[in-house]
Order: C-alpha cells, then sequence, then structure tokens
C-alpha cells in the first residue's frame, strides 16, 4: 500500500536562484533610492516621509551624514520585523538598508544634476518610489514606519494606512519649521508620487480584474468568454439570500485590456446580469495564461 507523504508545514527554502534574484533587484532598488535622496531631494531641501525623513531632519541640524541616522533609526524596527514578519524579511531589511547607507554616503559629495525644484520634486519621488517598490517586490523594506503601523495597529482602533499618514503629517510639518513651508508642500509631492510609483512597481503595470458573473444563461456567458476572450472561467455554486434560490456565479481572471469587451459580451447575452469587476494585484498558479483565440 502507498503512503502517503506528510505535508511539510515548515518554511520553503529559497532556491539559489531565488535567493541571487533577490540579491540583485533588493540591491537596484536600494541604490535608486540613495539615488533618488543624494542627487534629487536632499540637495534641494525636500524630503521623505516615514524614517528616512526624519533621518533627514537630523541630518540637516547635525551636518552628520545622512546614512548614519538611516541605518540607526531603523535598527529597532529590525527586531519588530523579526517578530512581525519573519527571519527572512529582517535579512533582507537589514541589507536594503545597508545599502542605502552606503549608497547615500557615497552619492553625498556628487553634485545633482537637477536643481529645478518642480521637476527634482517629479524625478526624486518616482526614483524613490521605483526604488522602494523593488525593495518591497523582493521582500524587503527601507523604512521602519510601516512595521512600527502594524504593531500599532493592533493595540489601537486605527488602520496601519491612518497610522502612517499620522506619522507623516508630523514629519512634514517638522520640515516645515526646519526648511521652509516650500520645501514642506513639495515634499509632500514627492512623497505621494513615490507612493503611486511604489503601487505600479509591486503590482506591475499589467493589472488583472476579476470578474464575477450572476445569471440563469450562465453557461452560454461563460463559453461566449472562453471562445471570444481565450479566458478559462469557473462555475461556483451560490444561494440567493432573500429568495433561497439556488444560483450559478461565473468566476474568471481577465486583464483590464479585456473589461470592456467582456462586458459586451455578458450585455449581448443578458443585460440583466449581475456584472462585478475588481482589481486583483497578483495572479499565479491555475490556467490563467491566455488560450489563443485565432
Amino acid at each position: 500500500m502507498e503512503q502517503i507523504q506528510p505535508i511539510k508545514k515548515g518554511h520553503r527554502k529559497l532556491s539559489k536562484v531565488e535567493i541571487l534574484k533577490r540579491f540583485i533587484f533588493i540591491t537596484i532598488g536600494s541604490i535608486l533610492m540613495g539615488v533618488g535622496l543624494e542627487l534629487f531631494l536632499v540637495p534641494n531641501n525636500l524630503l521623505d516621509g516615514g524614517i528616512v525623513g526624519i533621518a533627514i531632519i537630523l541630518s540637516h541640524l547635525t551636518n552628520l551624514k545622512l546614512g548614519i541616522f538611516i541605518f540607526l533609526l531603523n535598527i529597532p524596527f529590525f527586531f519588530l520585523g523579526y517578530k512581525q514578519i519573519g527571519k527572512t524579511f529582517t535579512i533582507s531589511t537589514i541589507y536594503a538598508i545597508t545599502v542605502l547607507s552606503i549608497t547615500t554616503a557615497y552619492l553625498h559629495h556628487i553634485e545633482p544634476f537637477i536643481r529645478e525644484t518642480f521637476l527634482v520634486t517629479i524625478f526624486g519621488g518616482a526614483i524613490i518610489g521605483l526604488g522602494v517598490g523593488l525593495v518591497i517586490r523582493y521582500g524587503g523594506s527601507l523604512d521602519g514606519s510601516e512595521i512600527s503601523a502594524i504593531l500599532i495597529s493592533s493595540k489601537a482602533p486605527f488602520s496601519v494606512g491612518e497610522i502612517v499618514m499620522l506619522i507623516n503629517f508630523f514629519i512634514f510639518t517638522a520640515a516645515g519649521f526646519v526648511f521652509n513651508w516650500e520645501s514642506a508642500m513639495f515634499s509632500v509631492i514627492a512623497y505621494f508620487i513615490a507612493s503611486k510609483m511604489i503601487d505600479v512597481t509591486v503590482q506591475g503595470f499589467d493589472e488583472s480584474k476579476a470578474v464575477w458573473i450572476i445569471s440563469d444563461t450562465y453557461r452560454d456567458i461563460g463559453e461566449a468568454i472562453n471562445d471570444r476572450l481565450g479566458r478559462g472561467v469557473t462555475y461556483l455554486n451560490g444561494e440567493g439570500a432573500y429568495t433561497g434560490e439556488d444560483k450559478k456565479v461565473l468566476f474568471c481572471v481577465i486583464t483590464r485590456l479585456e473589461e470592456s469587451k467582456l462586458k459586451d459580451i455578458v450585455t449581448e447575452i443578458d443585460n440583466t446580469a449581475f456584472l462585478s469587476i475588481g482589481d486583483v494585484s497578483e495572479v499565479k498558479g491555475g490556467r490563467f495564461k491566455k488560450r489563443e483565440i485565432h
């Protein structure tokens, strides 16, 4: 009789290729953030949010190197990250912040490329966002404020996003007094651009959409989606809460470019069908790969 092997519940070991890939992209991300800080924001008295923002203010007040403060201020969050997220995350974060600190020290005396505040704000924010996004995507972090927000949110009636926003409000307000209010306002814009760039980098440009459809002609719609879009569909069993009737729920995942065509398909077959479409940040496994339709 064949023995069933027990499922291993421990942590999966990363392969050498995965470790190398993680190492390369975390290095690139950390260097990019250092470039964004030292060649764009810092020389123009602009700052990022979070721990890095506090480090920029302290560096300005004490004339000590920015990299020293970035590393020292993040030390407590190495331990918090280990408790909250795990060992691999902590190692990746320590490495990322070390590379960032070294990069800022190396670039500190290099003359910045641009002095125009508006261009510095846009490109500095975009470069920092790209760097931070790469580090997050490959399992690390360059700022301890979100780790502290996770810890605080577990003991306070505020979400992680609300706590991060509150922390940054005080940081940018302090920047107004330390530098000037124009710098503080441009810093907020740079931070906003960076946050959007982080989202794009982490989630990717090829956004997917999750689709739920409820219709009595579910099978016709499913076949049409399969034939005309080349997407696989799944039929789920549902029950109406009010009527108690059994219903079939059609589920599929598409790209945003296919959204308009899918709506046309559903409306053409059943213009009274219930249709819900939501964003999906990542899709893996299964049969998501598009089938040829021509």
